[in-house]
Order: structure tokens, then C-alpha cells, then sequence
């Protein structure tokens, strides 16, 4: 049932971003390198990644609701990596609950949920990194863009600085835009989203990353998203929000 209930998920995404969110684009993924297996980080030929193409196509996989069946045509290769780590989040909250604990902040790789408060009565305080300022975790507030108070959220943050590869001076994000089978080339360098639960926060960052800066914010204002985008300008990077992340960190 949780495996169904994430894919319906997704793949319901995946429609109502026009594909620019697909759980089915493991194939071009992996061509790039950034999959599991052997990451060669080289540009691949055209010829390859139109057969890769071939493969990709969330409208391929039909649900049953009644049964809990997945079809697919026999090729189609699901990869629930930009959702997964989100629902596991949403899974260990949900049981530190059932065991009675009023107070957690749960965080699977930089998927976070908040519920309750700290030992000492204050908010949970989440910082949002600063694109590229380590290697590794944050040693310094130098590299924190903002600190969040999390009340009863989820955040989560996806960027491009972290999976990357360099050939002939173009660099090439892991973020790979289904519908061109090419890694996405634009100025986001992260984006933020917060949301009641963590499947949603973790997946709606990756749709917005695919969509772009003008198309991805206007996704999320017509659908009422908390989102706060990073973009290059320059040598440094400019915020963007949405009204209901500004609403939220406006909230005393």
C-alpha cells in the first residue's frame, strides 16, 4: 500500500507538471552518470539519449486503485528517488507519534519535519545552506542563506551544486528534464519548499528545478506553495519567494 500510495503520488505529479516531474526518467538519469552503476559524467550522443527517451513516459504506467496493480509496458524503469527520502520522513514521524513523542524534528538527508518544540519551549530553527559555500555539512553561519522556524512543516531543499559533472567548460546538473532528455540550463541554483508533509516538500522541489525560474514560481503561486528559490545573479544569489513563504516566515 505505501509503495502504491507514492507512485500514485508521483505520478499524478508528473501529470500535472506536464512531465516536467517524471518518476519514469531513470533511464536518461542513469545515462548521464548520475544513477547507480558505472558514472562516467561525459556527454552522451544524441542517438543514446533519443533510446533513453524511448523508455521514459509517466502516461505508460497505468494504476489500479482496486487491486493496487501497476502496469507497464515491459521497459519502463521507476525511480522514486526525488519522493522516497520525503515519505520516509512523513513514515518515522508518523510512528514517533504512535509511540506518543510530542516533540521531533525528523531529517533524512535534508528532508525535514517539525512537529511540537525544542527541550527548551523555543521553535525548531532549520537553516537553509548557501548554495556551494561547502563541501560538506555547514560549519559556519556564513553559509546559511536563512533560518527557518519549523512549526508542524516539512521542508526540504533541492539544488544543483551539490551532483554536477564539467565537460568542455559546460557544466551539466543531475537534474534531468524529462521532456528533452538533457540536464536542465537555467539559473536556480536551489530550491526550497515547505509543506505540511515531506513527500510533497521533497518532490515539488525537483518539479520546480525542471520547470525553471519564471514557470516554476508561477507553478507554485497558482497552487499556493511555500517556495523560495535561489538564483545566480552575478557572482552571488538572489532570493525568490512566493506570497505564501513570505506568509510564513511574516508569522510571529
Amino acid at each position: 500500500p505505501e509503495f502504491f500510495g507514492v507512485l500514485d503520488y508521483a505520478l499524478s505529479l508528473a501529470g500535472d507538471t506536464g512531465g516536467a516531474y517524471d518518476p519514469t526518467v531513470g533511464p536518461l538519469v542513469n545515462l548521464w552518470g548520475f544513477g547507480h552503476g558505472a558514472r562516467l559524467h561525459e556527454v552522451p550522443s544524441d542517438a543514446a539519449i533519443a533510446a533513453a527517451r524511448e523508455r521514459i513516459g509517466y502516461a505508460r504506467i497505468r494504476l489500479d486503485p482496486a487491486t493496487h496493480r501497476a502496469w507497464q509496458p515491459g521497459d519502463v524503469y521507476v525511480d522514486l528517488s526525488s519522493v522516497a527520502k520525503g515519505f520516509g520522513t512523513d513514515q518515522i514521524a508518523r510512528y514517533l507519534e504512535r509511540e506518543g513523542v510530542t516533540s521531533y524534528l525528523v531529517d533524512i538527508s535534508g528532508e525535514l519535519r517539525a512537529h511540537g518544540r525544542r527541550p527548551d519551549g523555543s521553535d525548531w530553527q532549520v537553516g537553509i545552506e548557501k548554495p556551494g559555500a561547502a563541501a560538506g555539512a555547514v560549519d559556519t553561519t556564513n553559509e546559511i542563506q536563512r533560518v527557518v522556524r519549523l512549526r508542524e512543516k516539512s521542508m526540504a531543499t533541492s539544488g544543483d551544486y551539490r551532483h554536477f559533472f564539467e565537460d568542455a567548460g559546460r557544466y551539466f546538473s543531475h537534474h534531468i528534464d524529462p521532456r528533452t532528455g538533457r540536464p536542465v540550463e537555467h539559473r536556480i541554483a536551489s530550491v526550497t519548499t515547505i509543506a505540511d508533509d515531506c513527500m510533497h516538500a521533497d518532490s515539488i522541489g525537483t518539479a520546480l528545478m525542471v520547470l525553471g525560474e519564471d514557470a516554476g514560481l508561477a507553478y507554485a503561486r497558482e497552487r499556493g506553495l511555500a517556495v523560495l528559490m535561489l538564483v545566480r545573479e552575478g557572482d552571488g544569489f538572489v532570493e525568490r519567494t512566493t506570497p505564501a513563504f513570505d506568509a510564513l516566515m511574516a508569522s510571529p
